[in-house]
């Protein structure tokens, strides 16, 4: 007779130092690098990409818009998918299809051709993002070097974040734009053999075996891009036109379906009672003021330097440069900042300064560069206060078991609300600028035209963030005055 005797797989080592697991941190680490660094280093080829390939004001703004929307929208749905079927699998095939579409800019000859390899780039950053916190949580037990770990991560992905714009300026003085998307590849290479080599394969125990709510997310992305989408009906057709309000119609329709499917679903893609948390719904609404103000003003500022100021994108990028010092230099101060003050009232403060730098910039932008200058100051300086501690703020207030959607959350927050961003200045530039923004030579009308859709565009970013600040901060106090 035989007896089967079943051996249990034995727990790895968990490594006693940031030093011990290098492979694993620098593949995570690349990961958040080309999150923050793919769109930033973009916008500042915008212009050049408008001349080379012939596209219009709405068309410009997709190609910057398309990677933001379908990553915003299908973060939540890979999160599910990289549960189910192991996180380090799906950020793998990611980052595969990260380094495949990144090759295909070489063959792009058109603005449409240009918006898929962007979506495709979107698909890519959706399936490796969600997975990333959980295997970097994963790698350590000591809670002391998971936050060391995740602090390292993503003060990686910050200074992608940062350099992204002055970077791209230099690169355009000795090479096509193209070469700024082709960027991504070492990236994918580097993270895929960091991940590879360093992190374990996810063990069946380790999956989650729940059905999945698919219906919901397809209604979830269709809502998103929906709202995205409808503003630039508007502006191509014009309000008298029945395809617009039929497109508002259809996304009202869309939102009150995914919201119904969440309230009634078994097995909801994201339970909204946790969103509906003080902490949870406070930290994203934080979270998203910055992602508005940051893709809002940065998409501007590219332009009003390079084609109302006719600046050189090397120059430009030099222009950009307030900001870059302070997103990269200002981690000890904002360390400094969050123990003085407390986790809990930090938020507030870094709102503000968004919020106060969106002002600066609407209203005295178009007087010159300095006023453009202090706008980059503050709204950085936000950034940086807002990114240490909103993430933190909603993690906070969810079930330990549902850290991993909360992380997320905040990263969809902070995507979709950076498609709006440049959504809402693009289509205002659209609205306002009468013939195409790329072409040289404007005329004084033209020139009028770009500096009161710079104003308009400015004041509803402000308006926009310091609504989500303010409410931001009345649900957090409301988390505080229940504790």
């Amino acid at each position: 007779m035989f007896v089967s005797i079943s051996i249990a797989r034995p727990l790895p080592r968990s490594p006693g130092s940031l030093r011990e697991a290098w492979i694993a941190l620098a593949g995570l680490s690349a990961v958040f690098l080309f999150e923050m660094l793919d769109n930033s280093i973009l916008t500042v080829a915008l212009p050049t990409i408008g001349r080379d390939l012939h596209a219009s004001t709405t068309a410009l703004q997709w190609v910057s818009n398309s990677y933001a929307v379908v990553f915003g929208g299908l973060m939540l749905v890979f999160g599910a998918v990289a549960d189910r079927f192991g996180r380090r699998r799906v950020m793998l095939a990611g980052l595969a299809l990260l380094g495949a579409a990144s090759l295909a800019t070489v063959f792009v000859t058109s603005v449409s051709g240009l918006i898929v390899v962007r979506s495709v780039m979107g698909v890519a950053a959706a399936m490796t993002t969600p997975g990333s916190i959980a295997l970097a949580f994963r790698l350590f037990r000591d809670d002391d070097l998971r936050v060391r770990a995740m602090t390292l991560i993503s003060t990686v992905g910050l200074v992608g974040l940062a350099v992204g714009p002055p970077l791209g300026g230099f690169v355009l003085t000795a090479a096509p734009w193209q070469a700024l998307l082709l960027v991504n590849v070492p990236i994918a290479v580097l993270a895929m053999i960091g991940i590879g080599r360093g992190v374990e394969a996810d063990t069946a125990a380790e999956l989650h075996r729940g059905p999945s709510d698919l219906l919901g997310g397809v209604l979830g992305t269709a809502t998103i891009v929906l709202v995205l989408v409808v503003p630039t009906f508007f502006v191509e057709q014009g309000a008298a036109a029945w395809l617009p309000w039929a497109a508002v119609g259809v996304t009202v329709v869309a939102a009150v379906l995914y919201v119904v499917r969440a309230r009634t679903a078994r097995h909801p893609l994201l339970d909204l009672k946790l969103v509906a948390r003080p902490q949870v719904a406070g930290g994203l609404a934080y979270k998203a003021a910055t992602g508005l103000a940051a893709a809002g003003l940065t998409y501007l500022v590219t332009l009003q330097l390079q084609l109302d100021w006719g600046w050189s994108p090397a120059l430009a990028a030099v222009g950009m440069l307030p900001q870059v010092v302070v997103l990269i230099a200002g981690g000890p101060l904002v360390n400094r900042f969050v123990r003085r003050v407390g986790l809990d009232r930090a938020a507030l403060p870094g709102g503000l300064c968004v919020v106060a730098g969106l002002a600066v910039y609407a209203l005295l932008g178009r007087l010159g560069y300095v006023p453009v200058a202090v706008a980059l100051v503050l709204v950085a300086a936000g950034i940086r206060v807002v990114g240490a501690v909103a993430g933190v703020t909603v993690l906070k207030g969810l079930p330990e078991n549902r850290t991993s959607i909360g992380a997320a959350l905040v990263d969809t927050a902070s995507q979709v609300t950076s498609a709006a961003g440049v959504a809402v200045s693009g289509t205002v530039l659209a609205v306002l600028f009468a013939g195409g923004i790329a072409q040289p030579g404007w005329s004084a009308g033209q020139t009028a035209q770009f500096e009161q859709a710079v104003t308009i565009g400015g004041l509803l970013l402000t308006a926009m963030s310091a609504a989500l600040v303010g409410w931001a901060f009345l649900r957090v106090r409301r988390s505080q005055a229940c504790s």
